[in-house]
């Protein structure tokens, strides 16, 4: 039996939907709405792309249908066909998000972090005949879902890309990264954009709402109770080292004989003189009870910790060599290479791979030796062992461009540097 009207008009999810009954009759009505182009499909073929008005399928209305059919027209004449309609109209609700979190190694704190991330894009059907060709193909019935669905290995590649791009670079944490939510958005809508448009589909806006970590895992916990502790000792105005001597007198004041001493000094109330000549023997006992140096020694031959002045191991007698001394890059202050923070002012030690210099947060080379740090793998994310690199040695993606201005290696696909914008 043939159709008389054709019309389409369910959910606006839906962006592309298959007239169920491809029997057609000329004189048949096709409603085709504002927000809608119809595309009609004859043995496998596009035949044509109607807009938005009622058609009457005849041959004055669409003439392709005089070498379809190649009847007289003095009737109603049955013909084959497929209708589609294809919805138009902007997108812009459409959800994407992170199934698992994603392994990166956090720059500051050196620590292996899951990262999940979640958000939303709007796309618009900018090509009725390339959207239906290339990416709807004969499925019935292609909504939000299924466009979702089909490019999620597209956006998690440049989700994961563009924020380990950014901690590398930056040299800043996981935990910081939500400073930055704008700037990732429009990398990351500039680098999906072009793939998309191969489909027919013009990416209107990519947003990234939140990117975090699970609060449950363990590494997260300890990094968060480090960072506490931190702020803490900011607050109230003493440092690492100075923290270390409170808890050696609290537990010298816990013990039997120094506790007495401490005790009659503070709590008796005695004279003037024996206030001050408890004070010079509490004095010694904060001498006594400090934290060790921070510069030692450890022999190479036996590993026993020696002071910075001796030449010579005293239990194997094999020569000591000084460690070596680096600076605060903050506050200038001498450390030892194996601390994490700064014992004066606290700021994390950030070392140059190759001469252990502590450098600012950020730093892309040592000012010391010249070190630069790799660049990241574009497709894994992980940091590649030479810039000139043709393959990545942990997944094996092809290495085919480089930006010009900060050498950072790229798809082969990128239009744009996602770092500083050039064009590559």
């Amino acid at each position: 039996m043939a159709i008389d009207v054709v019309k389409y008009s369910g959910p606006a999810s839906v962006l592309a939907w298959k007239f169920p009954n491809a029997e057609l009759s000329t004189w048949t009505q096709l409603i085709v709405n504002e927000s809608q182009e119809a595309v009609f499909f004859k043995g496998g073929q596009v035949l044509d792309v109607l807009g938005p008005g009622t058609h009457t399928l005849d041959s004055n209305n669409i003439p392709i249908l005089t070498s379809i059919l190649k009847l007289p027209f003095g009737g109603k004449s049955p013909f084959a066909a497929e209708v589609w309609f294809v919805n138009r109209a902007h997108s812009l609700d459409i959800k994407w998000g992170t199934p698992s979190p994603i392994q990166l190694q956090d720059p500051k704190f050196g620590i292996m972090t899951p990262v999940r991330s979640f958000g939303q894009f709007g796309i618009a059907v900018e090509n009725s005949k390339k959207f239906l060709v290339k990416l709807v193909g004969t499925t019935p019935v292609f909504d939000q879902e299924s466009l979702t669905r089909f490019f999620r290995g597209l956006y998690l590649t440049k989700v994961k890309d563009s924020i380990a791009s950014y901690l590398l670079k930056r040299r800043i944490s996981v935990l910081e990264i939500s400073a930055f939510l704008s700037e990732l958005s429009e990398h990351m809508r500039d680098a999906l954009r072009p793939t998309m448009e191969e489909y027919g589909i013009n990416l209107l806006n990519f947003y990234v709402n939140d990117i975090n970590v699970p609060e449950n895992d363990p590494t997260i916990i300890k990094l968060k109770d480090a960072l506490a502790k931190r702020a803490e000792m900011d607050i109230l105005g003493y440092d690492y080292r100075q923290e270390r001597t409170f808890n050696a007198l609290e537990g010298a004041a816990k013990n039997p004989g120094q506790g007495t001493m401490m005790g009659a000094a503070m709590g008796m109330g005695l004279g003037l003189e024996t206030g001050r000549a408890m004070g010079s023997q509490l004095g010694g006992l904060m001498s006594n009870v400090a934290a060790p140096p921070i510069m030692s020694i450890k022999c190479n031959k036996c590993g026993t910790q020696a002071p910075e002045s001796q030449k010579f191991c005293q239990n194997c007698g094999a020569p000591l060599s000084s460690p070596k001394i680096i600076k605060c890059d903050k506050c200038g202050t001498q450390m030892s290479p194996d601390v994490k923070f700064c014992p004066q002012c606290g700021d994390p030690y950030n070392p140059c791979p190759n001469c252990g210099e502590d450098l600012p947060s950020g730093s892309l080379n040592c000012p010391s030796c010249g070190f630069v740090f790799p660049s990241p793998c574009p497709l894994c994310g992980r940091p590649l062992a030479k810039s000139d690199s043709k393959f990545c040695p942990s997944c094996g993606g092809a290495l085919k461009k480089k930006c010009p201005q900060c050498k950072l290696i790229l798809p082969p696909t990128t239009k744009f540097c996602p770092s500083c914008g050039q064009k590559v």
